[in-house]
């Protein structure tokens, strides 16, 4: 039985991040424990702006959204949304206008559903159009356990929680992960991250490094993610997925 617990929490740690944008609380539980069931962790807002706020603020992995909100038009969400993110977004709207679907998907939604739903078509949908997403970005993505890098929006995240990093901490982070497994030394990641104007003093890689373990360690005085081998320099753990 522990066996099986440990590995429904070791799914859940991974499980895909979506932001429910639903005013109709009834309708957003049910979706909630629906996903819930099938493996999704789901984060509820009740406004345009609540969903804003979070869209900033968090990591998801995709948006379902309603589009009679009780402050904003859901097209209108849609369309801001857009312009910063390309986070996957499936419509739903009780409006019978088929010009609310041409406008939505124009807009850059990935899919529409009509309301009333089927669960199961709902999750369908969603399944698709996450499939659609890995695959179009599945090597700008690299996965170390509860830990992924996302180097085309440049994004660290631990438990699907964004970290915040300057862009020569990212530099670095990637030149190490990308490199998993092999010992590179200071001036192997100077000359690694050169283009991102990292001081011309390798012990500057010292404090960036100490910076990195602060935000993606659980414990950076004792790190199992970065590794530093006396002598040699540094190296990324391959198979660290704690």
């Amino acid at each position: 039985m522990r066996a099986v617990g440990l590995a429904h929490h070791a799914a859940r740690m991974t499980a895909n991040r979506i932001l429910l944008v639903e005013d109709d609380a009834r309708l957003a539980t049910m979706v909630a424990d629906y996903l819930g069931e099938a493996g999704f962790r789901t984060t509820r807002a009740a406004s345009g702006a609540a969903a804003m706020q979070l869209a900033a603020s968090e990591s998801f992995d995709a948006m379902i959204l309603d589009l009679m909100l009780p402050d904003a038009d859901g097209l209108d969400i849609c369309r801001t949304l857009r312009a910063k993110s390309d986070m996957p977004v499936l419509m739903l709207t009780a409006r019978g206008d088929p010009l609310d679907r041409v406008v939505g998907l124009e807009l850059g939604a990935d899919d529409y559903l009509p309301k009333p739903f089927e669960p199961r078509e709902l999750l369908a949908r969603l399944r698709a159009i996450l499939r659609r997403r890995v695959g179009q970005g599945q090597s700008q993505v690299l996965q170390f356990g509860r830990l992924e890098i996302d180097k085309g929006a440049r994004e660290v995240r631990l438990d699907g929680q964004r970290k915040t990093l300057t862009s020569h901490q990212f530099a670095l982070l990637l030149a190490l992960a990308e490199r998993a497994g092999r010992v590179l030394s200071r001036e192997a990641l100077m000359d690694l991250t050169k283009g991102e104007a990292l001081e011309d003093f390798d012990r500057s890689i010292d404090v960036h490094i100490s910076r990195l373990r602060a935000a993606i360690e659980d414990d950076p005085k004792h790190p199992r993610r970065i590794v530093t081998l006396r002598g040699a320099g540094y190296v990324f753990a391959k198979d660290q997925d704690r």
